[in-house]
């Protein structure tokens, strides 16, 4: 039952004795017990309960030493003969999980592919060798302790290059792919009935994970600190994926992000593949030991499993044996990179060039900071707005219309969709809209694309291992990235002046293993609801960041887009994260200057400035929010308005709650990025010269718009009363009238909602949000106590801002403390502001005219006969309390019970008149007049309390 590679490697072990001669014990009985377990598990013999029973106790021994013992581990990991035997033990293992778990026996040297097996085969399978897999998971994870815990010595570059000369990762490789074929596809789905089957099933799952976990640490402890294994890394699971084309054409291409042109697939995996070759020196140390055992083997019994035609083996092989020259060079010299187009030469025109891949420099010269010719950091006009939100509105209602035939108005919004024109866009000057943002057109979702998140199969080795661990399992996998990718653990530049650690992060987000890998990683922030001090966040951030220092944040945000959101929970959390990295990492220096030297054309000299490169993602962050998440979220709340005003069946809304829900964790998280900008006051300015106060004003107005004002818990005029209560007030029919009458009993009352219907979605917390943002633009600058912004002040009174602000003041149970905030955006836009005070002196004038005309009608009222007023009704205005509350009001003249309740009433209506007066209250509480009759501010103590709702 061996497999045709096992029975290559029957014969007779080609090992010098005295090779052995000078071993320790660990060595040899650690070796031994190796030898026994290949056999075991290629079943050449199988060993018996007692026998497997005594190799698990020296194995379990061994990684005890190996924990604990630093002069085991040096020797251990010192010799090759001892990699040789751990590799052949493992592989064995591998293809004894093969066959027991999946029903398929791989074999060693094969790569193994991603299978595609039912659930109930697998289960079957699995609970039916219950018992052999755990033992034999039990003892892979041991070995992989082992080979992870040799890597940890005082000089562990020798025992990563001997694990690279006997392609030990290739190992790792195939146990994450074994790892990832069980768990993700074999027991993810139908459980068996018995608890006793689900307890082992949920067993072995778990010793499959403890299996993924201990090779990622591994692999981790591999590549630490050497470029090559990071690199060798990177390349088979982004690269060479089990499930990725093994045999792409010549113009096949990653997969294209929008207008960015992808690499291409077999030039970009040739070009890294001659890198690997020609950067394939080992060091001396690890030379002499795989020399020692190379020449020490007979002439024709080579071991095949320290590779002789390997990129690593014309370090210790002959050289009349080598199929390519490698370089030979001078560390500390440095060379001038030159790409000649016209070599036929694959090989040596690659070798010239030097750097890692031309096709990655040339997509990356592509997709860095967009519109690179542009410095200027201009934006999207504000006239685009109205459009963009009318287009969006016509897209939604469009998108989620029903089968049902159109009729002539709607022909017109159909037409206008499907042709995808944009009249009004396109008929501007191109210089008028730069190419910050994308278009709202390549947003637009085809007719069969299915392919949103979270739908439809993902490549990539590594791509489902978020989907598996917890996270404190999948700690390993978020340090192997950050370890390859962050400029921080890398070793410099090379001799070619090549960043190593960027190149790696422009492989991860070039290919699609890497692009789908980095939005697993992000979703597993939000699924797990990590917060800002868990090490995964941390490390995530540090990725971020990595991301950014090579200017493919705004790439990496389109590539991460989804048609069917607004902003989908990938683009969100990568928003959380660099609005983390903005109160860290990210902050400016004193003298932040993000305009580069007009005279410079050196675009890599002008993007290596970090205040260039803030500056190009705030653009692009902010282009995106006016061109996309700002009329997407107003359109919806005009729709809202639509339904409740009457004029759209609230059956026809275009959206659910979900999409609601996530539409809105987007806004806010957009929201508290530009409160954080607005809080630097460096950054602040851009979003000032932007007119970020349009976009505000826009959200306010929406809200006022679609969503009805929340009363105070428990004063809801709609509410049912308790099911209780009606039971005891109905009465009910005995059972001889029921008889007697046909008519069935009444049905009971339905069961109230488990939440609020789509098109009462309140959008809860949004506005408090966009007045803290207005506050903190209009405040002065550091060190200043006055006067407010004037840019800003002069903003909001071009846009009617105070119209939407005096709104925010009354009570609203779903945007809590919006008043205080509203007074402290007053307080600021009156400071300084003649105009601002001159509108409220107009607004207050024409209150006191009113009050008097109700005074008067007040007065005419009491002047009439006795009795007349009796049962006379009025409507009044509560704050907190929905609608108009009728009041009767009692007549002078008529007799009174008591004093009193009748003042505690008069004074009551007096306070809530009207929702005008409420409002003009609030503003003279603010606000004094002085002897010119100008509108000045109060004079205020402490204003802790204000600044505290910021």
């Amino acid at each position: 039952m061996a497999s045709s590679a096992f029975k290559a490697s029957e014969q007779p072990d080609s090992d010098a004795a005295h090779l052995w001669k000078h071993d320790s014990i660990e060595e040899r009985i650690f070796s031994a017990s190796l030898i026994c377990l290949e056999g075991h598990y290629m079943q050449s013999p199988v060993m018996g309960p007692q026998s497997i029973a005594k190799v698990m106790s020296i194995i379990s021994k061994t990684l005890e030493k190996t924990h604990t013992f630093k002069d085991v581990r040096e020797v251990l990991s010192r010799n090759i003969r001892v990699w040789i035997w751990l590799r052949r033990a493992v592989s064995a293992s591998i293809c004894d999980l093969n066959e027991k778990s999946l029903g398929v026996r791989s074999e060693p040297f094969v790569q193994t592919k991603f299978l595609d097996i039912t659930t109930p085969e697998v289960t079957a399978l699995i609970i039916k060798n219950y018992a052999l897999l755990k033992e034999a998971l039990q003892m892979l994870n041991k070995l992989m302790h082992i080979a992870r815990n040799l890597l940890v010595t005082t000089d562990p570059e020798v025992p990563q290059d001997l694990s690279a000369a006997i392609n030990f990762d290739h190992e790792v490789y195939e146990t994450i792919c074994l790892c990832v074929n069980v768990t993700s596809k074999g027991i993810d789905g139908e459980m068996p009935e018995d608890e006793a089957s689900r307890a082992k099933l949920n067993e072995i799952t778990e010793l499959y994970k403890k299996v993924l976990v201990t090779s990622l640490q591994q692999a981790h402890n591999w590549i630490a600190k050497n470029d090559r294994n990071k690199m060798l890394f990177w390349f088979k699971v982004l690269i060479e994926s089990p499930d990725v084309d093994s045999n792409p054409g010549s113009e096949d291409r990653h997969e294209q992000v929008l207008d960015y042109p992808a690499p291409r697939s077999a030039q970009l995996r040739d070009e890294i593949s001659n890198w690997l070759k020609r950067n394939s020196r080992m060091c001396k140390a690890a030379v002499d030991i795989c020399k020692e055992y190379f020449d020490a083997q007979a002439g024709q019994k080579k071991d095949q499993w320290l590779p002789n035609e390997e990129n690593l083996a014309w370090n210790y092989t002959p050289p009349e044996t080598w199929t390519w020259k490698p370089d030979t060079y001078d560390e500390a010299a440095e060379i001038v990179s030159t790409w000649n187009a016209e070599e036929t030469d694959k090989f040596e025109q690659d070798r010239a060039y030097g750097r890692v891949s031309h096709e990655l420099d040339y997509w990356w010269d592509a997709a860095r900071i967009p519109n690179s010719s542009d410095w200027n950091l201009t934006m999207y006009p504000i006239d685009f707005v109205p459009q963009r939100i009318k287009e969006c509105e016509a897209n939604l209602m469009q998108r989620y219309a029903t089968a049902e035939p159109q009729d002539e108005s709607n022909d017109t919004i159909e037409h206008h969709v499907e042709d995808g024109q944009h009249p009004e866009w396109q008929a501007q000057a191109p210089q008028a809209t730069p190419n910050f943002a994308p278009e709202y057109d390549e947003y637009e979702e085809e007719p069969d694309d299915d392919d949103s998140y979270g739908e439809g199969p993902m490549t990539g080795l590594l791509t489902e291992v978020p989907n598996i661990l917890d996270p404190k399992q999948i700690e390993a996998l978020h340090m192997i990235v950050k370890s390859c990718i962050l400029d921080s653990a890398g070793s410099g530049q090379t001799r070619f002046g090549e960043n190593l650690q960027q190149t790696r992060c422009r492989i991860f987000l070039a290919t699609d293993c890497g692009k789908n890998l980095l939005r697993e990683m992000l979703v597993f922030i939000a699924v797990w609801e990590k917060d800002e001090q868990s090490l995964i966040f941390q490390i995530s951030s540090q990725i971020v960041q990595a991301i950014h220092e090579s200017s493919l944040i705004p790439y990496a945000w389109t590539a991460l887009r989804s048609p069917k959101d607004i902003i989908s929970p990938a683009q969100t959390v990568l928003l959380r994260l660099i609005t983390y990295l903005f109160r860290t990492a990210f902050f400016p220096s004193k003298d932040y200057n993000p305009f580069p030297d007009p005279k410079s054309e050196d675009v890599e000299k002008i993007l290596a400035s970090e205040d260039v490169r803030l500056g190009k993602m705030l653009n692009y962050l902010y282009g995106i929010f006016r061109s996309r998440i700002v009329p997407e979220c107003v359109a919806l709340m005009q729709i809202q308005g639509e339904v409740r005003k009457g004029r759209l069946d609230p059956a026809d809304f275009p959206v659910d709650n979900w999409d609601l829900e996530r539409a809105k964790e987007g806004l806010v998280q957009y929201l508290d990025f530009l409160y954080t900008i607005a809080d630097i006051h460096p950054l602040r300015q851009h979003i000032i010269d932007y007119e970020a106060v349009y976009e505000l004003l826009k959200l306010l107005e929406g809200l006022d718009v679609g969503v009805e004002k929340a009363p105070i818990a428990g004063t809801r005029r709609s509410d049912n009363p308790p099911t209780t209560s009606t039971a005891a007030s109905t009465p009910q029919p005995s059972s001889s009238t029921s008889s007697n009458n046909n008519n069935p009993l009444p049905p009971p009352p339905p069961p109230p909602p488990i939440s609020d219907p789509p098109h009462e979605f309140p959008w809860s917390g949004i506005k408090g949000q966009v007045l803290s943002i207005l506050a903190a633009l209009l405040q002065p600058p550091p060190g200043q106590s006055s006067p407010g912004n004037p840019t800003v002040q002069l903003q909001i009174l071009q846009h009617n801002g105070i119209v939407a602000l005096l709104n925010c003041c009354l009570y609203d149970d779903n945007n809590r403390f919006c008043r205080e905030r509203t007074q402290l955006c007053l307080k600021w836009l009156m400071d300084g502001c003649p105009d601002a005070s001159a509108f409220l002196q107009n607004l207050v004038s024409a209150n006191q005219h009113q009050q008097q005309q109700q005074q008067q009608q007040q007065q005419q009222a009491q002047a009439r006969p006795a009795g007349a007023g009796a049962g006379v009704t009025q409507s009044v205005r509560i704050d907190g309390v929905p609608g108009e509350v009728c009041v009767q009001v009692r007549s002078s003249s008529a007799p009174a019970e008591g004093a009193e309740p009748s003042t505690s009433l008069r004074s009551r209506l007096e306070e809530n008149k009207s929702r005008s007066e409420e409002l003009v209250n609030d503003l003279l509480a603010l606000t004094v007049v002085d002897e010119a009759g100008k509108l000045a501010i109060a004079p205020d103590g402490d204003e802790t309390e204000d600044e505290e709702f910021i």
